[in-house]
């Protein structure tokens, strides 16, 4: 290819390319369309839609119109960027959860926190009744005009704006290299603090605080500690934290709710349902057994938490404060355009650029009707001339052979100027008429006062000061309502960081934990500790029982060799209701816990006491005692199990106890704790008892050496062959002190004799007597007799047995 002699390539250095470009569009986005204006408090976008509206003459005693109509009219005519921008802008002007004073009127489904609008075909619009406020007096000079982006039509630089949208409705906007997020505030507030300034530009941030204390949020709330607020209006950054308002309520006769009607700010219901949801299923929220959304038009915000029965309803709100979107922060960041620069703005310098617009606007438009009023007055004062001698002004205008001759005669004659004979040659002869000439000296005199007026108003600076601040009270009175967020010192309700929800409103005092044999767990307060020798819980046995108090921690021990830690007041509460409470007010403990699949909890134990090691038998034989210094960790291992094995029992022992091992073949090793030498969390075990071939330990036993004969051993056999749960067996009760004891690691003894078709221990238990058994339903089973034969067979039960306390 053969070049032309026109060719003319030019070497650029990319670099300085790139720069100049991406300053350029730093410059764009900075300027025309992410940050606000401080004056009028809007971005380009929203100007222009607020401007295009009133030009369209959409007010709010007008019909609604398409939203795509008036995105199309901004988008052809002003604001040269795609159609879903603007749409998205003009949305966000309606939605009263985002503004505190909305600008536009919408009519449809303008979307919610948690949805989006419905496309703009679908939705419909007119000017709210506050946009008024913001472009009354444009015809009136009252700001620069500026050509739009093809230089086609003009549009006001800047919005009159009697109301400060800054303050009032926030702001949030991310540009190149800074952003911008500012909090609402009441309309009232923050014309009564800016009228304060305005009589004292002296004033100080505390005293403007008296009349501005802090945000007010759309959908209200609380706003929790006030020192962050003060450093934002001081500096123009700064961090509150806004929770969403409860109260705690009787949803059945016996059941609890907590009662969301407030939320904070741009926070959806559905968002913290999702949260809570994901919460229960971490196990991060505790005592939650459904949530509910019945937030109508009607009613409003309301989201009912149900809490299980026994749970602490005061606990479970504050770990939902801790876990959701109920309690979150906002970050101030003042940043908003001064004099076409970015500025970082504390409240004071906020009101006071306002205060320097509306001080501009007023006098322009004084300006403006000074000069319409003089040019109407002099117009006035020419026909008063003419009307005092209107038949020679007919005269003249008859004898004249054009318009511009009887102009020129008009002026000599009478001693007008041009603008006058030329309103008098307009003029319909109507109006010359006896009653005109009082009206038009009626006028006189009226126009004569109100230049009088508006030349004080411009000469004396305390006039302007009052008329800026009166209409600025209109303004308030017309808009403005009653503060929705509330306002908390730190100190009134805590820390204002997420506190545990153990340590809300619970006292430290003793209580009792008790695990019951069919893997229920409850904390017994205000009662007498469990005695031994009865059962005292209602409907169930007792598997375990841990005294510790409210806010301390307790361990629970699971079958993959795991110990989980396991705050007390996360556990229910249930009264010690006449000396006999009911753990069926309980809960199962696995749903308090993050379990791994076929993970089951075998007993609880207290992490406090440090005299103690706590001992493990595994299905393989293994026996292990490890020593309570538990990691700080919510869950650790204290063994370490081989494959295909798992432990099968667990509790604290001391060196003068005894250690009993049952297997399912039926031996019964019985040796002293002593002879385990304590290990490491890490390590494997020794050999507990010898296992045969095919069978497994089903049950550990640690008894103190010197209360054997207050323990017993009870049995239960049945068939390997049959399916489980389906054959009820034969059980065996013999008292401890029968079996003799042999060394660690051998055989053991037998303790039940099979009977025809047994050949297997499904259910063993070592304990204080009695026993109590129980069906897979907590149907209590009774079991035989004590039997003072090691040896002997068991006695046939009427039911089946599914565990044993």
């Amino acid at each position: 290819m053969v070049a032309t002699h026109n060719e003319n390539i030019t070497d650029i250095d990319v670099s300085v390319e790139m720069r100049n470009s991406f300053l350029e569009y730093s410059y764009s986005v900075i300027y025309s369309r992410a940050l606000p204006d401080a004056r009028d408090g809007l971005k380009p976008v929203q100007r222009r839609i607020l401007f295009q509206m009133d030009q369209m003459g959409l007010k709010p005693d007008r019909g609604h119109v398409k939203s795509s109509r008036v995105v199309g009219d901004v988008m052809g005519r002003l604001h040269p960027h795609g159609d879903s921008a603007i749409y998205d802008a003009m949305v966000r002007l309606a939605q009263d959860f985002s503004l505190r004073l909305p600008f536009v009127d919408g009519h449809g489904n303008f979307g919610s926190p948690d949805d989006g609008p419905a496309a703009p075909r679908y939705t419909e619009v007119r000017l709210a009744p506050a946009a008024l406020a913001m472009t009354t007096s444009l015809n009136e000079d009252v700001v620069d005009m500026i050509a739009n982006y093809d230089n086609t039509y003009l549009e006001p630089e800047v919005l009159p704006a009697a109301i400060p949208s800054l303050l009032v409705n926030g702001s949030s906007g991310i540009a190149v290299g800074m952003a911008t997020n500012m909090a609402p505030h009441n309309l009232g507030e923050v014309i009564a603090g800016a009228r304060f300034l305005l009589e004292h530009p002296d004033a100080s941030l505390d005293e403007l605080m008296r009349y501005i204390p802090g945000p007010d949020l759309p959908e209200g709330g609380k706003i929790v500690g006030l020192e962050g607020i003060r450093q934002a209006y001081e500096t123009g950054r700064g961090i509150f934290r806004t929770r969403a308002t409860a109260h705690i309520e009787n949803i059945s006769p016996r059941k609890k709710g907590i009662i969301f009607t407030e939320l904070p700010y741009l926070v959806g219901p559905e968002k913290i349902i999702e949260k809570i949801k994901d919460g229960v299923s971490a196990k991060k929220l505790q005592g939650i057994s459904g949530v509910q959304n019945l937030t109508d038009r009607h009613h409003g915000t309301r989201l009912v938490v149900e809490v299980k029965n026994a749970f602490n309803p005061e606990a479970v709100l504050a770990a939902l404060y801790q876990h959701t979107p109920l309690e979150e922060s906002f970050g101030i960041n003042n940043v908003a355009l001064v004099d076409g620069q970015p500025r970082t703005l504390g409240l004071k310098e906020i009101l006071d650029v306002f205060l320097q617009h509306r001080y501009s606007v007023t006098r322009r438009r004084s300006e403006f009707r000074l000069r319409k009023a003089q040019e109407r007055l002099h117009l006035v004062e020419g026909l008063l001339i003419a009307i005092a001698d209107i038949d020679e002004v007919i005269a003249v205008i008859r004898s004249s052979e054009d318009s511009a001759t009887a102009a020129s005669r008009l002026m000599t004659i009478f001693d007008l100027s041009q603008a006058q004979a030329d309103y008098i040659l307009e003029l319909r002869l109507r109006r010359l008429t006896k009653f005109s000439h009082i009206e038009l000296e009626s006028e006189r005199n009226s126009l004569n006062e109100t230049i009088d007026d508006l030349n004080d108003i411009l000469n004396s600076d305390q006039r302007m000061r009052h008329l800026i601040s009166q209409e600025l009270a209109d303004v308030a009175r017309q808009f403005g309502t009653q503060r929705r967020t509330v306002l908390l010192e730190a100190d009134a309700v805590g820390q204002t960081n997420k506190a545990k929800p153990a340590q809300l409103k619970i006292e430290d005092d003793p209580c009792q934990v008790i695990l019951s044999a069919t893997g229920r767990i409850a904390r017994i307060v205000d009662g007498e500790p469990i005695r031994r020798e009865g059962p005292r819980v209602a409907h169930d046995a007792i598997g375990a029982v841990v005294n510790t108090t409210n806010l301390a921690e307790i361990g629970v021990v699971t079958s993959a060799g795991m110990l989980h830690r396991l705050n007390v007041v996360d556990i229910p509460a249930i009264p010690d209701t006449q000396n006999a409470p009911s753990l069926a007010a309980g809960t199962v403990l696995s749903e308090l816990l993050l379990l791994a699949k076929d993970e089951t909890p075998l007993t609880i134990i207290s992490l406090a006491d440090e005299a103690k090691v706590l001992t493990l038998a595994t299905a393989a034989g293994k026996i292990k005692r490890v020593a309570l210094d538990p990691p700080n960790k919510s869950q650790f291992d204290v063994i370490t199990l081989m494959d295909h094995d798992y432990v099968v029992g667990a509790n604290v022992s001391a060196d003068t106890d005894v250690v009993i091992l049952v297997t399912s073949d039926a031996q019964l090793l019985r040796f002293d704790a002593a002879a385990v030498r304590p290990q490491g969390r890490s390590g494997q075990g020794i050999a507990g008892i010898r296992v045969g071939d095919g069978a497994k330990v089903v049950a550990l036993g640690v008894v103190p050496a010197d209360d054997l004969a207050g323990h017993a051993v009870a049995t239960i056999a049945g068939s390997s062959q049959a399916l489980p749960g389906t054959v009820t067996g034969s059980a065996k009760v013999t008292p401890l002190d029968r079996f003799p004891a042999k060394g660690r690691g051998t055989g053991g003894v037998r303790a039940q004799r099979f009977l025809r078709d047994e050949d297997i221990i499904v259910t063993a238990w070592i304990g204080q007597l009695p026993p109590r058994a129980l069906t897979a339903d907590g149907k209590p089973v009774n079991l035989p007799n004590i039997d003072e034969r090691r040896d002997a067979s068991g006695s046939a039960l009427a039911d089946i047995v599914s565990v044993i306390g």
